[in-house]
């Protein structure tokens, strides 16, 4: 397992978030999994 800082743009702003991920895991799912992490903490917010 690795931990990756990804940048994320979401409504207009960049996110920086941290995804543990397998080594193996495609840089596609590593954003995916990085997006879908900034909406969710965005939804709780709201």
């Amino acid at each position: 397992m690795v931990q990756v800082e990804v940048m994320i743009q979401f409504e207009g702003k960049i996110y920086l978030t941290n995804v543990i991920a397998d080594n193996s895991t495609p840089d596609e799912e590593i954003q995916r999994m990085a997006y879908e992490q900034v909406q969710k903490q965005w939804k709780k917010l709201k």
